[in-house]
């Protein structure tokens, strides 16, 4: 079956600040040969949620909660959702009670795995559509609301090493996340032009389904996700030297000038 999956998330994150030159008081430092690394990585990667909930202006970091997006656009081809749309003025609220399960960083090659716990996440914003979900014929233009409830979020992240100004820095090259979700609530105001039997039917029908209606968005919410983290630890480690987090970090070259891990 062929399959299309493109989102395009405009103007979150800007990388023209400059960087920490001093350890901030809300960045703990854990040592990688210590036994307790993993608790005391834990701890603090939920010290830096914590932290960053109101954002960081020194380091061009906006607030992640709430967490604004100018737009998403969203083009999905054949399956269970056939999508082509966008969303304006997105508003993300619930990153800021996120509760950090597990956190790992590989030995050798510094990649993290995260695991969070959300309770609930609302997106808002202004959708424009036309497609389907769940083979529904779907079209309209309003305002719009999604609710996943009781989410667990696992993030693994591809990191490489790079010097700059005699320190070490993460540079996060990709972030691929698996999600559960404990339940689903969504309104999608003016669709079929404001026919409000088919408006009401259609987002009660959804709702009361919304557990294949959840997994027929499962490509479309992990690419989302996905690239907001993405972008969001890109400009955090980009900004926040490595050396911070990890004291005992270390930088293996393959050859002279080489400085990528």
């Amino acid at each position: 079956m062929k399959f299309q999956l493109l989102i395009v998330i405009i103007g979150i994150y800007h990388t023209t600040a400059e960087y920490y030159k001093t350890k901030p008081d809300f960045v703990k430092t854990c040592t990688r040969s210590d036994p307790e690394f993993e608790e005391c990585s834990r701890t603090a990667v939920q010290q830096l949620f914590s932290a960053l909930g109101p954002g960081r202006p020194e380091i061009g970091m906006q607030p992640l909660d709430p967490l604004k997006i100018p737009k998403i656009r969203i083009l999905q081809g054949e399956g269970p959702v056939n999508v082509n749309a966008a969303l304006d003025d997105v508003t993300v609220t619930g990153f800021g009670k996120t509760e950090v399960l597990v956190s790992q960083v590989d030995s050798k090659t510094y990649n993290f795995y995260t695991k969070v716990r959300v309770p609930k996440i609302r997106i808002e914003g202004t959708y424009d559509l036309k497609g389907k979900i769940l083979l529904i014929p779907l079209v309209g233009h309003g305002t719009c609301w999604f609710e996943p409830t009781n989410m667990t979020i696992d993030i693994f992240s591809d990191v490489k090493l790079y010097d700059k100004d005699g320190l070490i820095f993460f540079n996060v090259t990709a972030a691929r996340v698996k999600y559960a979700i404990g339940g689903l609530k969504l309104r999608m105001n003016n669709l079929f032009d404001g026919i409000n039997s088919l408006e009401d039917s259609t987002n009660s029908y959804l709702n009361a389904n919304w557990r294949p209606v959840s997994e027929s968005l499962r490509p479309i919410l992990s690419k989302t996700i996905e690239d907001i983290l993405l972008g969001f630890l890109q400009q955090l480690f980009h900004n926040l030297p490595g050396n911070f987090m990890i004291s005992d970090v270390k930088h293996h070259t393959s050859k002279k000038g080489d400085k990528t891990l």
